[in-house]
């Protein structure tokens, strides 16, 4: 019995997911309940404009949520090197890092990372959007997308997001899609300068019980609607709110501040 735990374990650490079901480049489409088309694909350098003016914009309303290197003297990451890195770690079967886009526009990130097959097969999601299509239910659905891929074309059993108690819209959007909340982590993530505690969620399979994330985003949507508690609290997504859970796929000690003149790069 030992010895079978033992391979479980080695397998779970030792094999990456690219197995049947593993694509990348990937590209996956959606439609929000409200009507709202979101694409997910892979960042590319072309996008580093389009990436530096959103994330400039909305740099007041992001960056308290961005995970940061508790390493002073780390060396400034490009935004080439930030997409080098995603692509090195999607081939590998590491990560999912898409772009979100909405009409055409990038307006954010969801990032499936720390993938692990073996007796695990479990992930962590992060994400963050632009303030311009808060409410628009965005990045809900982006996650829906995501996770109905990996748990179902990959075959993961489990999906986590870690989430600031202070970041209502990032509560709001695991709330919408019936995430299970599993307790408080302590000085879990370096954000600001500091190791910050979250909030942990999760999905197994289990939960699911045979229901896509997407079937079960709509219904619940419906059901809030219509005065049910299928929502759960916090549903809505304020212009105003934050919008950005931590982004599990980066090495967050990899990363320095951006150079001077870029915005600032999630870790």
């Amino acid at each position: 019995m030992l010895e079978r735990w033992r391979q479980g374990l080695g397998s779970r650490h030792g094999t990456s997911a690219r197995e049947p079901g593993w694509v990348w480049p990937l590209r996956l489409e959606g439609t929000t309940p409200t009507g709202v088309d979101v694409l997910l694909r892979p960042l590319t350098v072309d996008d580093g404009p389009a990436f530096q003016a959103v994330r400039r914009a909305n740099a007041a309303w992001l960056e308290p949520w961005d995970a940061t290197s508790p390493d002073p003297d780390a060396p400034a990451r490009s935004f080439a090197d930030l997409v080098a890195q995603y692509d090195a770690d999607a081939r590998a079967g590491r990560a999912l890092p898409f772009a979100v886009d909405v009409d055409g526009r990038l307006v954010g990130q969801l990032s499936v990372g720390s993938i692990v097959l073996g007796s695990f097969r479990s992930c962590y999601a992060g994400y963050w959007v632009s303030r311009a299509v808060a409410g628009q239910m965005v990045i809900p659905t982006a996650l829906a997308l995501a996770g109905d891929h990996v748990l179902g074309t990959l075959g993961l059993h489990r999906i986590e997001v870690n989430i600031r108690p202070e970041n209502a819209a990032s509560l709001a959007v695991v709330a919408k899609l019936g995430f299970r909340a599993e307790g408080r982590r302590p000085h879990y993530l370096h954000i600001a300068g500091e190791w910050r505690d979250h909030l942990s969620f999760a999905l197994t399979t289990e939960d699911l019980a045979g229901e896509t994330l997407m079937h079960r985003l709509v219904r619940r949507t419906a059901s809030a609607a219509g005065g049910g508690r299928g929502g759960g609290p916090g549903c809505g997504e304020g212009e105003g709110e934050k919008q950005s859970s931590q982004q599990s796929l980066a090495r967050h000690t990899d990363a320095g501040p951006a150079s001077t003149g870029e915005a600032h790069l999630p870790s």
